[in-house]
């Protein structure tokens, strides 16, 4: 089997090379090796925070397709990513269709943002049969990409409340927070729900009616229950504070690494540690504790520490 690299010229495919997990279980480069003993510690996390938090982790012993559409597949590189919004999700999908495109794209960044949400550029897992899923669940190197809470939760609520051009979230999402959570609501906000404060988006998040009524956006929705981490054994989990290291970590696995690098670019927009303790600012005590209830398990099971600007009761 051919497949064409970026650079035109023909390279045979996988097959009869180590795959990806073959060179992360067993490396053959020494400076592989060393990466590999921490994401050995990152994957014991999880298995640990999975083990002690079985009562809430286990109520869901069988994943449905539904589950699995976070879960983009390469078969040309036998490589599984979940994905996870606000967490470099973007880059990660233009990587994605570099690598599955067989030629048709070279360059991520060249791929429009758009373009990388397009849900039928890229394969995901809940279109196999059973058989099919088990076995990619089996061979396949599956990674993901995770990010400290909260800062993810601001990101989220910065880029879909705070910009003007999202409307159909204005739409879905603020006018149902402004109605519910906002005492004496103008019309007009309750119309356009454009101007939602945080407070009250953390006041909606932790509202119980909230999770009744329907699961949360995947914008907000906890790691734990867009990957399923607990259910599904994945071999990397990289982290965006150390986003470039890991990425390229993966390219490498991957036996693309020579030529192809994980875009980076400094957002000046990006959101940060000292930005999200701003908006945390005005959040009461008591709607922190429960917040971090929400998102507990993603802290213990990604290692974050509870944030040092969280006055819990």
């Amino acid at each position: 089997v051919m497949r064409r690299n970026p650079f035109g010229m023909d390279v045979c495919c996988r097959k009869g090379s180590r795959s990806p997990l073959q060179e992360l279980y067993n490396p053959t480069q020494v400076s592989l090796s060393n990466t590999a003993i921490l994401h050995q510690i990152r994957r014991d996390q999880v298995i640990d925070t999975c083990r002690a938090n079985s009562v809430s982790s286990r109520k869901r012993r069988v994943l449905t397709p539904n589950d699995l559409k976070h879960l983009v597949v390469d078969e040309d590189h036998e490589m599984i990513y979940c994905y996870v919004p606000k967490v470099a999700c973007t880059n990660w999908k233009r990587v994605m269709m570099v690598l599955t495109g067989r030629g048709k794209y070279s360059d991520p960044m060249e791929i429009p943002a758009n373009e990388a949400h397009v849900s039928s550029n890229l394969k995901t897992l809940n279109q196999y049969s059973i058989p099919e899923i088990n076995h990619r669940l089996k061979n396949y190197m599956k990674f993901l990409f995770v990010r400290e809470p909260f800062e993810r939760l601001v990101s989220a609520y910065r880029n879909k409340f705070t910009q003007k051009y999202n409307t159909s979230f204005h739409k879905r999402y603020g006018t149902k927070i402004v109605r519910r959570q906002r005492k004496n609501a103008t019309q007009e906000a309750l119309r356009k729900g454009d101007d939602v404060k945080f407070e009250e988006f953390v006041a909606y998040l932790i509202d119980p009616h909230t999770q009744r009524e329907e699961p949360f956006n995947e914008h907000w929705q906890t790691v734990y229950s867009l990957c399923h981490p607990c259910h599904i054994h994945y071999d990397l989990i990289g982290k965006y504070e150390t986003l470039e290291e890991d990425s390229n970590y993966i390219l490498q696995l991957a036996g693309v690494g020579n030529y192809l690098k994980f875009p980076t670019y400094a957002k000046s927009t990006r959101t940060t540690d000292e930005m999200t303790t701003e908006f945390f600012q005005n959040i009461s005590s008591e709607h922190q504790t429960q917040l971090y209830e929400v998102y507990k398990l993603d802290f213990l099971m990604f290692n974050y520490s509870v944030p040092s600007y969280l006055k819990m009761e």
